[in-house]
């Protein structure tokens, strides 16, 4: 497994060097998706499941972006898929210099999507631009439905919120329709995708949403 150690940005210039990065994808036919969530909410479960589910109709590849460790990244090669992870030297975040340099060290011949799957916490990543055409977070249901009142900013950013671990609904005082008030009211366009990875319930939606962003070319630019 090749792990990148990375350091913060040097350049304070990041919202031109994320706009060069998205261009660059684009000319190559790649889109890239910053994928935010807390820890524990099931990121790489989720895109195991995304993986397996577009076998033959969406190449994935994953740059895994952690503090330390190399579980994830392994676990997604096992799938067959292309993976790389990097290290943020602490931060608690990535950047667009950061996401260049990670992806530097990963084989993008013949990859229609790469997912971003940034460090795990619902404030910083949702602060800087990554370079990503789009933006997905998680919520998972253990987390509770008073998410969007207590870290607005990642809801509002967000072009998609997966609300993940719906088959666990029964065991937790969640309420989806409160949830989708509350997230609707700071971002009004997003699109919301209530599904569990594990029994694989409601994934449909999800997985034809990904497929369309990869044969869209407005996604890309």
């Amino acid at each position: 497994m090749k792990v990148i150690e990375l350091n913060k940005s040097v350049t304070d210039s990041n919202d031109r060097d994320a706009n060069d990065l998205r261009r660059d994808l684009a000319k190559k036919g790649v889109v890239l998706i910053n994928l935010m969530s807390s820890p524990g909410s099931g990121k790489t479960t989720l895109l195991s499941k995304l993986i397996k589910d577009t076998k033959g109709k969406l190449n994935i590849a994953v740059l895994e972006a952690d503090i330390d460790g190399d579980v994830d990244a392994v676990s997604i090669e096992k799938l067959g898929a292309k993976a790389i992870q990097v290290h943020t030297d602490g931060m608690c975040h990535m950047d667009a210099g950061m996401t260049r340099r990670g992806l530097c060290g990963l084989d993008l011949d013949g990859t229609d999507v790469v997912f971003l799957e940034n460090v795990g916490n619902l404030i910083c990543p949702a602060e800087f631009d990554t370079g990503a055409h789009k933006k997905i977070m998680i919520l998972s249901v253990p987390e509770g439905d008073d998410k969007p009142l207590k870290y607005p900013l990642m809801f509002r950013e967000s072009d998609a919120l997966i609300v993940s671990k719906i088959d666990t609904l029964p065991a937790f005082n969640f309420n989806m329709d409160k949830l989708t008030e509350r997230v609707r009211a700071l971002n009004p366009k997003i699109k919301i995708f209530p599904v569990s990875a594990k029994t694989g319930e409601r994934m449909d939606a999800l997985i034809e949403y990904v497929i369309s962003l990869s044969n869209t070319t407005e996604s890309a630019t």
